[in-house]
């Protein structure tokens, strides 16, 4: 590949397979009579200071160990999304937004340590409940294609705007699963955006050309890929990024690193201040 041209290929990839739909629930099966969440068994502590009454430290290890259920259940509820290959969790970004609130708390044991009496431990059983960020609430960003529907060497453009001053981030996904980082580049790391302001990319007189082709030994007649981007209120250390190796950091469908640490680095953020959107186009020959 010439610096300077970029095929949709390599840029633009994010097909998915056939399987790629099908996911595993998001919650697994629940105890008779609930009507949503997971349960989940957690241990808190905490110790008895000079100044602090018994209660209150009951108190304390009761939110330690409902705090601790919570961050599993979380976990539980993005990996439920974040499948084998990259492909199929860029699709479910979104739920990296996650949260868990408590529903239901029991008591299962709790006391003084045996051997340290300053020390106290609760151990519970809690039904925590998926929240998930409102639709409009927080940072927004549109997303476009100069083309939806395109031919072998055919050039397109991205187009977005974010309704709020942020740090973008553009990913393609091919129809091989592989995932390249577009923005930030080693010609543009600045990926700021102004609030209102209409983007596209590659800018007005880059060297940079997005084409679609079709990918090596791909032998359908039609391909369904898509671009993913990402916008945070701060700038965030997102994933590594790589320039070293070129001008696009590109990573195969069996790199499922990248994309679990950018679930987990988004998970780290407040539903509010993060959000993205995708755009999908069909590559004919």
């Amino acid at each position: 590949m010439r610096k300077g041209f970029l095929s949709i290929i390599a840029i633009l990839l994010f097909a998915l397979p056939a399987h790629a739909s099908e996911n595993p629930p998001l919650i697994p099966p629940l105890q008779k009579g609930d009507t949503g969440g997971l349960w989940i068994e957690a241990t808190g502590e905490a110790y008895l200071g000079e100044i602090d009454t018994p209660k209150e430290v009951r108190e304390r290890a009761k939110i330690d160990a409902q705090n601790k259920a919570v961050e599993q259940a979380v976990g539980t509820f993005i990996r439920a999304h974040t499948l084998v290959s990259n492909n199929q969790v860029a699709e479910d970004l979104i739920y990296a937004a996650v949260r868990g609130k408590i529903g239901k708390v029991e008591i299962l044991k709790e006391g003084w340590d045996e051997k340290d009496r300053h020390l106290y431990r609760v151990k519970l059983k809690a039904l925590i409940k998926p929240v998930y960020p409102e639709k409009g609430q927080g940072l927004s960003i549109k997303l476009s294609l100069s083309k939806t529907d395109l031919k072998q060497d055919d050039e397109v453009k991205i187009f977005y705007q974010p309704d709020s001053d942020c740090y973008v981030y553009i990913f393609s996904i091919a129809a091989d699963g592989s995932v390249t980082l577009l923005l930030p580049n080693s010609m543009n790391p600045d990926n700021s955006a102004e609030a209102g302001k209409a983007y596209q990319f590659p800018p007005e007189g880059s060297k940079i050309k997005l084409q679609a082709q079709f990918l090596r030994d791909y032998n359908k007649p039609v391909a369904e890929e898509r671009i993913k981007i990402i916008a945070t209120k701060k700038k965030e250390a997102l994933i590594p990024l790589g320039f070293q190796e070129g001008m696009f950091k590109v990573y195969d469908a069996k790199q499922t690193g990248m994309i679990s640490d950018l679930v987990k680095r988004l998970n780290q953020i407040e539903p509010a201040d993060w959000a993205e959107a995708q755009a999908g186009y069909l590559l004919r020959r």
